[in-house]
């Protein structure tokens, strides 16, 4: 069975969610703080999740200090992680740590950054999203996602030759359904929701998948939208994990 770490501890709050969106996807995920990290070995796991929450109170930025506590807690076996060719997908607060660690948009230097939502508040609300290309394992074959985002430093920000590169190498893995407020709720630069390393496999994005498992966590549910489109973002990575690692 395909086994995965969630890692919780300071402020990420989305933990327990997340393990059950893989445990629903047939994945055996364990809840791990990251200090454990630094006497647990990843080995034997295959995907590697940092969920959503406010970490360190956001301090400095949101997502800083814990792209800090990763990089010099585990960071030599989080980046063999990457190396070896397993899964990552930063949630939220962990798609900012992922970004500030500079593992997004990929190994090295920080090259884009998420700052201060465009509308100058904190966005809590449903947006339509449409996955980019195939590259992005985590996306491959979903036509469109509706999820929930919650954050108030989403806004995805590069300069410009940063964005042509990203975008010309087709690492912007999803965008939002729509090019002005609210549908794009934090004024993110080319509507990105989400990135991708160039092997598809390391996945960031700021909407929720883990908030919509079932049916009744749509908010139309009771007028009859409803399904399971989060989950089928899980089932995507555990189902490459089974064929591939």
């Amino acid at each position: 069975m395909v086994k995965a770490v969630v890692l919780t501890g300071y402020g990420i709050n989305c933990d327990y969610e997340t393990t059950r969106a893989l445990e629903l996807a047939g994945a055996e995920p364990e809840r791990v703080h990251i200090s454990s990290l630094v006497s647990k070995s990843l080995d034997s796991y295959q995907i590697l999740v940092v969920p959503g929450g406010f970490s360190f109170g956001d301090d400095i930025a949101a997502g800083k200090m814990l792209a800090n506590k990763m990089k010099h807690v585990a960071g030599r076996q989080i980046e063999k992680f990457i190396t070896d060719g397993k899964l990552v997908i930063g949630i939220c607060n962990g798609f900012q740590a992922l970004v500030k660690y500079a593992l997004l948009p990929e190994v090295g230097e920080q090259k884009v950054t998420l700052t201060f939502n465009g509308s100058g508040r904190f966005e809590d609300r449903w947006v339509p999203l449409k996955p980019v290309g195939d590259k992005c394992v985590w996306t491959r074959g979903i036509e469109e996602l509706y999820l929930p985002v919650r954050h108030g430093e989403g806004k995805l920000v590069a300069p410009p030759e940063v964005l042509k590169d990203i975008e010309g190498r087709g690492l912007v893995a999803l965008r939002y359904g729509g090019s002005g407020y609210p549908d794009n709720p934090n004024g993110s630069l080319n509507d990105i929701a989400g990135l991708c390393d160039p092997s598809g496999r390391v996945f960031g994005l700021m909407p929720h998948p883990e908030a919509y498992l079932h049916r009744t966590n749509h908010p139309r549910w009771t007028r009859g939208e409803s399904g399971t489109l989060g989950l089928e973002v899980f089932r995507n990575a555990v189902d490459y994990a089974e064929a591939e690692l």
